[in-house]
């Protein structure tokens, strides 16, 4: 292959995430709620989506679901809907002690809270496999509602809990800045 051939192929390489970047404002158009956000969450629209990877591979595609009135900068304040798609199968366990890990970047959680947290969790998180369809629904100051391929699974009442849990995703302490900034696309602010 000579130069000119390993340039081309270099720059098409390059191009290819100005592609995918498009991908979105096009699906965020298209896409209507799930059952479950639009019984939970009336008039809910697609906010923002995007994929964590890890390493190379896909772990989830996430979708923001708001109302028309969302605010970023308070999301902690609004009625929301996280919705993950899974790439891969996950324990519940895992999932709950990697949940109480990234909560505590937004500061600390006391023992007991993590104890309690922990357990409420695993009753409702089920084992994930590939191709589930987890939904998270913030119910402000109240309520974190848990649903898996559309079925509820449960809640947690706790409003600090709430506020810390959707935090992974939506907070500026979150461990995925460039995940937080494709939900949150779209706000003007992106704050």
């Amino acid at each position: 292959m000579g130069q000119a051939s390993i340039d081309r192929s270099r720059r098409s390489l390059l191009a290819l995430p100005l592609v995918w970047s498009s991908i979105p404002d096009l699906a965020r158009a298209a896409l209507s709620p799930p059952p479950e956000v639009r019984s939970e969450l009336p008039g809910a629209r697609l906010f923002g989506s995007g994929r964590l990877t890890f390493l190379l591979f896909s772990v989830y595609e996430a979708r923001l679901w708001t109302g028309p009135q969302f605010d970023a900068g308070n999301f902690d304040q609004m009625p929301l809907a996280l919705e993950l798609e899974y790439a891969r199968d996950f324990d519940n366990n895992d999932i709950a002690d990697r949940s109480i890990e990234e909560m505590r970047r937004s500061g600390a959680i006391a023992p007991a809270k993590v104890s309690r947290w922990l357990t409420a969790m695993t009753q409702c998180f089920p084992d994930i496999v590939e191709g589930d369809r987890a939904t998270g629904v913030q119910i402000p100051g109240v309520a974190t509602r848990y649903f898996v391929n559309g079925q509820f699974t449960g809640e947690i009442r706790d409003a600090e809990f709430t506020r810390l849990f959707f935090g992974i995703w939506l907070s500026r302490h979150t461990s995925e800045p460039k995940l937080r900034e494709a939900l949150l696309a779209g706000s003007r602010s992106g704050s």
